[in-house]
C-alpha cells in the first residue's frame, strides 16, 4: 500500500509536526482520512489527534497559516476545527470514553492514543499515522487494520458486543462501509449487529437517516439493504 498524499497535504502534516512539536504534544493522523488514503480514495476531512489539547494545538497551527483560519472550538467536546484550503481538519485530545446503557453520549476522560484506537468503529479506522520528529509517517496499527484493508474485512477493533453497545450507529456504520467499500463484514462482528439491533433504538432518527442517506447514495445500495434485512436490522 502506499500512503498517496498531494503536495498541500504535505505542508500541512509538516506544518502540524511543528506546531506539536513546540507544544511537546505527540500528534497523529487518524481515522478516515488515513484509511482513504491507502485505499487511494479522496478525502478531504483530516483528524489529528494529540496527547494533549486539540483546541491549543489547533490554534498555534492556525497562527502558522496565512491567511490565518478561523478556528471554531466546541468547548463541550474538547476539540476544534479549522479549514485551509479544500481541506477541513479536525483537532482532539486522545481520551478513552465510558458509555451508560442508555445513552450513546459518552463520558470522555483524558487519554493515551491507545485509548483513543481503542475507542474506534473499526480496526481500518483505527489507524493512524505519525506526525512526530523521531517517527514521522510510521503507522501505527495495533488491530491489524492493515490487513483487514488487504482482504477488505470490516472488523470491530475490541468485542463487537462492546463496540456496538456502547455506541449502537456504528452497526448501521458497519453496513454502510460494507456498501460504499465493497467490504465483507467479519463473521463475529456480523452476528453481533443481529445480537443488538434492538440498542439502535437510542440513536436518533436524524443519524440512522444519514447512515441510510449514505448507503442509497453508494454504487449498490442493494447490498446495505440486504445486511439490514439479514441482520433485523432494517
Amino acid at each position: 500500500m502506499v500512503f498517496n498524499i498531494q503536495k498541500h497535504e504535505r505542508e500541512i502534516f509538516n506544518l502540524i509536526s511543528d506546531a506539536a512539536r513546540n507544544l511537546g504534544y505527540p500528534a497523529y493522523v487518524v481515522g478516515g482520512y488515513v484509511r482513504d488514503r491507502l485505499l487511494a480514495r479522496p478525502s478531504k476531512d483530516m483528524d489529528i489527534v494529540c496527547i494533549g489539547s486539540g483546541i491549543k494545538l489547533a490554534q498555534n497551527v492556525a497562527s502558522m497559516l496565512r491567511p490565518i483560519p478561523r478556528v471554531t472550538v466546541y468547548k463541550r467536546f474538547g476539540t476544534a476545527m479549522l479549514k485551509t484550503k479544500d481541506m477541513e481538519i479536525e483537532f482532539v485530545g486522545a481520551r478513552k470514553e465510558s458509555y451508560r446503557h442508555d445513552s450513546r453520549k459518552p463520558t470522555v476522560e483524558e487519554g493515551s492514543l491507545e485509548d483513543d484506537q481503542n475507542r474506534r468503529d473499526f480496526t481500518i479506522n483505527a489507524l493512524a499515522v505519525s506526525l512526530n520528529e523521531d517517527n514521522f509517517g510510521y503507522i501505527v496499527d495495533p488491530f491489524e487494520g492493515l490487513e483487514h484493508l488487504e482482504d477488505k474485512i470490516i472488523k470491530t477493533p475490541l468485542e463487537p458486543g462492546k463496540t456496538f453497545s456502547d455506541d449502537p450507529l456504528r452497526m448501521m456504520r458497519a453496513i454502510r462501509f460494507s456498501t460504499q467499500l465493497g467490504f465483507k463484514i467479519e463473521e463475529q462482528t456480523l452476528k453481533a449487529i443481529s445480537k443488538y439491533r434492538n440498542r439502535i433504538n437510542i440513536v436518533s432518527k436524524e443519524r440512522i437517516t444519514t447512515e441510510l442517506t449514505k448507503i442509497l447514495a453508494s454504487p449498490k445500495p442493494s447490498i446495505g439493504f440486504k445486511l439490514l434485512f439479514k441482520t433485523c436490522l432494517l
